[in-house]
């Protein structure tokens, strides 16, 4: 008897400390946030990731994926958070995604943001302190591009003009071929893919600084648009059934929302709190993104940078004294 007692006790011992090594397992069960190719979500990653691990005791991980992976990662629950989702160009999942309450969004990361076609500006008004002349100086719509094909030849393809896309993984991808056709250039341009986002943007500053002509989808905020004078081409205004049936109006100027996988959500209420307090500026984030550029550094040093620049802004996301002070100690601890 007293051996079956000894061997109960055993057992039941063994089974509380299986349970608390289960709890304490998934207590360090890192936030995952995921990291798509451009470079302003890996900013606004890493910036709510230092506030996690500093002010809230998180551990954290990121990892790579392209658009729609990414998101149904976040639908599956491998994935716990984005900070950037760019909610008009993926409209079909997104709207699936709710009404399946297996996703929340907690606010926009910053306010809405452009997206379109775009032209350097010295190729519609010129540049005399360059010595540039105009070369299209009547080109102010996409239907105008008609006349202008020769100017934005495809090298590979010169019968053909050339319009920049985005890369093949992105949504916008597909959207770009499709309102080609719809505004009838189809038969007068291709869209090009440029394999990256770096290559875009490396296509459409080397082009700058040679002066010569571009044209490139493309997007704010981003280091370009602060740097260069670019030119957006008019397109009709974005109607909601005529965008959902060809693509064949301007891009809706994107909603970029916070996406957090809804059991996630519930589980870490203080976080979702401060995720929906979290808000920056087009301007505060393309200063981000042209320090990262500038400086040549990664996404993790130009959040330090930003936390330390912005000490006021990201303060009034936290309601909590202790967790401020931890993190300006952390931020301070990297002087």
């Amino acid at each position: 008897m007293k051996k079956m007692r000894f061997l109960s006790l055993v057992a039941l011992l063994l089974i509380v400390f299986s349970m608390g090594s289960s709890m304490s397992l998934a207590a360090e069960k890192p936030v995952v946030f995921v990291d798509f190719s451009w470079d302003s979500v890996q900013f606004h990653n890493r910036v709510a990731g230092f506030i996690f691990e500093n002010g809230f005791d998180k551990k954290v991980e990121y990892t790579f994926a392209e658009s729609m992976p990414g998101l149904m990662g976040i639908e599956r629950g491998d994935i716990d958070v984005t900070m950037e989702l760019w909610a008009d160009n993926v409209w079909e999942w997104f709207d699936k995604a709710k009404a399946g309450k297996k996703v929340v969004t907690v606010g926009k990361v910053f306010p809405d943001a452009p997206q379109g076609w775009y032209v350097p500006t010295y190729v519609i008004k010129g540049d005399k302190s360059r010595g540039i002349e105009p070369m299209a100086p009547d080109l102010k719509t996409v239907d105008d591009l008609k006349k202008y094909w020769e100017l934005f030849k495809d090298p590979e393809e010169p019968s053909k003009g050339r319009l920049y896309n985005g890369p093949s993984g992105w949504v916008v991808h597909s959207h770009n071929i499709a309102k080609l056709e719809a505004y009838g250039l189809g038969d007068s341009y291709l869209a090009f893919d440029p394999g990256s986002q770096s290559a875009l943007a490396a296509a459409i500053v080397g082009s700058y600084e040679k002066g010569k002509p571009i044209l490139a989808y493309y997007w704010e905020p981003t280091p370009i648009m602060g740097k260069l004078d670019m030119t957006m081409l008019e397109e009709p205004a974005y109607d909601e059934e005529i965008f959902k049936k060809d693509r064949g109006c301007a891009f809706v100027a994107a909603q970029v929302l916070i996406l957090l996988n809804a059991d996630f959500a519930e589980e870490n209420p203080e976080i979702t709190e401060m995720l929906r307090r979290y808000e920056t500026t087009l301007t505060q984030t393309n200063e981000g993104l042209a320090y990262m550029k500038d400086n040549n550094v990664k996404a993790e040093e130009a959040a330090v940078w930003f936390l330390k620049k912005y000490e006021q802004d990201w303060k009034s996301w936290i309601t909590d004294d202790v967790r401020i002070t931890k993190i300006e100690k952390a931020l301070e601890e990297l002087k």
